[in-house]
C-alpha cells in the first residue's frame, strides 16, 4: 500500500484523471498564530500516494479550524527513511503511509510519540499494532499480489497463474517483472511473501528457480506497472512486453474506473494465491511542532467520513469496522481470502537479512 502504489499516480501522469486538491497551500508564518497561540496550520508528511476529496478535506479544516498541508516524499520506503532522518526536527506533524513492512524500522528509531486517536476502538482487531505504547494509528489495508494482462492470455490460449508454485513453471518464463525489494514496497512484500510461503529454509531456492524462469526486476512500482506490464494503460501505450506484474488486488478496478474508454470489465486479473496483507499506519511525529493538530489530524483519519472516501481515492480498503466500500471497488478488486499475513516482529527480526539475501541471489 506503499513505496507505493498506485493507479492513480500514473493515472494523472497519463492524462486519465485529475486529482483534486490534496491540501490548503501550506504557509509558515502567516498561519502561525491562533487564539490559543498555536499554529492554525497541521502538517501531513506522506508517501506519493496520499490522496482525498477536495470536499472531505474541506469540511475537516471547517470543523477543526486548522489549515492541511501535505508534504509527499516519495515512495513510502524513501519517506519513513527521510522521517527517521530528520525526526529531531521533523518536516511535520504527522506521517501517514508507513506499512507493516517498515513499521518496525519507524519504531525503534522512536519517530513517533504516543497517542491513541479517538475512534481506534473501532479499528478491526487484526489491524492493530503497537497496542502497549499506542504509537501508530492504522488507516488502511490492501493486498500485494500478482496482477495478469487478461488479453495476453486469452490470446494464446493459456491459463492465467493462481499461485507462487505456477509463476516457476515453463509456461509462464519471461513473463513476469516485479520491484527491487530493497527499494520498493510492493517489492518488498512479495519477497516477505514468499518467506511466508517458503519458510526461512525454502524461500532462497524458490527465487532461484524465479531467476532462472526469467523474472524482471525493476526498481519501483510506477516502472514494473506503467512501463513494463503489458496490461496497463501505461504499458499498452509502451508497447510493454511483461503480462504479468506485482501490483495491488485493487489495480485491476482502477483500471477500470480511470480507463478512457471506460471499459465494461477489468482488463487485468488478480492471482489471488500470490498476495500479501499490507497495512498501513499514520502517526504523531516525535516533537512535532503542532502535536494538538497532528492529534486532530489523526482523529480525523479514522472517522466514516474520510474511511469512506478512501477506496477510490487511494484504491485501498478501511481500517474501520462498518466503513462502506464502493461495490466497483470491491467488484474487481476483492480482498484475498487466504493472503499470506506476517507478524511484525518477524519481519523486524529478518527483513534486513532476507533483503542482503535476496539481492545477492537476484540481482548479482
Amino acid at each position: 500500500m506503499s513505496t507505493t502504489k498506485k493507479f492513480l499516480a500514473v493515472a494523472v501522469g497519463l492524462g486519465l484523471v485529475t486529482l483534486p486538491v490534496l491540501s490548503a497551500c501550506g504557509s509558515s508564518d502567516d498561519d502561525q498564530s491562533s487564539g490559543s497561540g498555536g499554529s492554525k496550520t497541521v502538517t501531513l508528511v506522506s508517501h506519493d500516494s496520499w490522496a482525498v476529496s477536495k470536499d472531505v478535506l474541506a469540511a475537516f479544516e471547517k470543523e477543526s479550524g486548522y489549515k492541511v498541508k501535505v508534504l509527499e516524499d516519495g515512495d513510502a520506503g524513501q519517506a519513513v527513511n527521510k522521517a527517521i532522518l530528520t525526526k529531531d526536527n521533523p518536516q511535520g506533524d504527522v506521517f501517514f503511509g508507513v506499512d507493516n513492512t517498515l513499521l518496525s524500522r519507524a519504531l525503534d528509531n522512536g519517530l513517533f510519540q504516543s497517542y491513541e486517536a479517538k475512534g481506534a476502538d473501532k479499528i478491526k482487531a487484526e489491524y492493530l499494532a503497537d497496542e502497549d505504547k499506542d504509537r501508530v494509528t492504522p488507516v488502511d489495508t490492501g493486498d500485494i499480489c500478482v496482477n495478469y494482462d487478461k488479453a495476453y492470455f486469452s490470446e494464446r490460449k493459456l491459463t492465467p497463474p493462481t499461485s507462487f508454485d505456477d509463476l516457476v513453471k515453463p509456461a509462464y518464463k519471461n513473463l513476469l517483472v516485479t520491484e527491487n525489494a530493497s527499494t520498493s514496497s510492493p517489492g518488498l512484500g512479495f519477497l516477505l511473501a514468499t518467506a511466508g510461503k517458503y519458510g526461512d529454509d525454502g524461500w532462497q531456492d524458490y527465487w532461484k528457480k524465479l531467476k532462472a524462469n526469467g523474472v524482471k526486476v525493476v526498481d519501483g512500482w510506477e516502472q514494473a506497472y506503467n512501463e513494463e506490464f503489458s496490461g496497463s494503460a501505461g504499458g499498452k501505450q509502451a508497447k510493454a512486453d511483461r503480462p504479468l506484474v506485482v501490483s495491488y488486488a485493487s489495480s485491476p478496478p482502477a483500471e477500470v474506473i480511470y480507463g478512457d474508454p471506460k471499459p465494461t470489465t477489468a482488463p487485468t486479473g488478480v492471482a489471488t494465491g500470490t498476495c500479501f496483507r499490507q497495512v498501513e499506519y499514520a502517526g504523531l511525529l516525535s516533537n512535532a511542532k503542532n502535536a494538538e493538530g497532528g492529534k486532530a489530524l489523526l482523529d480525523f483519519l479514522l472517522t466514516r467520513t474520510f474511511q469512506d472516501d478512501m477506496p477510490l481515492n487511494m484504491f485501498v480498503y478501511p481500517v474501520v469496522e462498518g466503513a462502506q466500500v464502493p461495490e466497483e471497488f470491491t467488484k474487481y478488486g476483492p480482498q484475498a481470502e487466504n493472503p499470506e499475513i506476517m507478524d511484525p516482529a518477524k519481519i523486524a527480526a529478518n527483513r534486513d537479512d532476507w533483503v542482503k539475501s535476496w539481492t545477492s541471489l537476484v540481482l548479482k
